[in-house]
């Protein structure tokens, strides 16, 4: 098993306003390339999975974390995520609360899997190729999964976009509260805000774009898409700029 240095990023303030970003562009360039451009949600998932191995191929190949590529597969995994959440849901006709179930049922497997094999669920420390394939596989699962809760949350609860996003918003803050001042376990919490981030992406994505009559604000994916990508870049800037300030010289 080969045995690299940390690659993944620290999980910060930072890392979440990222992560929520990226997931949030996800949806609206999944939704870009499956229906605005009409590939469909078959060709896009193989598009888009297409991108998400190759972005993890250059990750796994890394010796060490690099902020521009760590994040690319962030991204890849989102936009993968939500095609292949649709395709299930829509395409395959399984439905949303069909699909939230099976891919609950899957992230636990992942989970339990790599529990098994390294007796740790801990994201602070990524050191060898198969810790770090579990990492990635419970991270794809996870973003494939909160698009379909995303998709429950706003079309078949009754919530609404904006309320499918307020009421993930308030289990996120009650997470954050439960870190900030209680002793529960760090790594359930991270799992457990790490999931839910990506319904909060995915309910945040259809408010940006889908129209006034299904209750969101009607910027369209590309729009929308355009926009995150740009803050997203933003945001990566200042990631690498502050790596590499706390990066030792050499």
């Amino acid at each position: 098993m080969t045995s690299r240095a940390n690659k993944v990023a620290a999980v910060t303030l930072a890392f979440w306003v990222m992560k929520i970003c990226a997931t949030t562009l996800g949806e609206t360039a999944g939704d870009l390339l499956s229906m605005t451009l009409g590939t469909g949600y078959g060709i896009a998932s193989v598009i888009l999975i297409s991108a998400f191995l190759v972005s993890l191929a250059l990750q796994l190949r890394s010796e060490k974390f690099l902020p521009a590529v760590y994040w690319t597969v962030i991204l890849t995994t989102s936009t993968a995520g939500t095609t292949i959440s649709d395709y299930m849901d829509r395409t395959l006709g399984l439905g949303y609360a069909t699909g939230t179930a099976i891919l609950t049922g899957l992230l636990i497997a992942v989970l339990a899997a790599w529990l098994l094999s390294e007796k740790s669920l801990s994201v602070e420390n990524i050191r060898s190729t198969r810790t770090e394939s579990f990492y990635w596989a419970a991270i794809l699962v996870s973003n494939t999964l909160g698009t379909a809760l995303g998709d429950y949350l706003a079309d078949d609860s009754g919530l609404g976009f904006a309320g499918g996003a307020a009421l993930i918003g308030t289990a996120i803050a009650a997470i954050a509260l439960l870190q900030r001042f209680t002793a529960a376990n760090r790594i359930l919490l991270f799992w457990l805000a790490f999931v839910l981030t990506r319904p909060f992406g995915a309910t945040l994505g259809d408010l940006l774009t889908k129209g006034g009559e299904k209750g969101g604000l009607g910027f369209g994916t590309i729009a929308s898409s355009a926009i995150l990508f740009a803050i997203l870049l933003i945001l990566l800037f200042f990631n690498i700029r502050n790596h590499r300030r706390l990066s030792p010289a050499r």
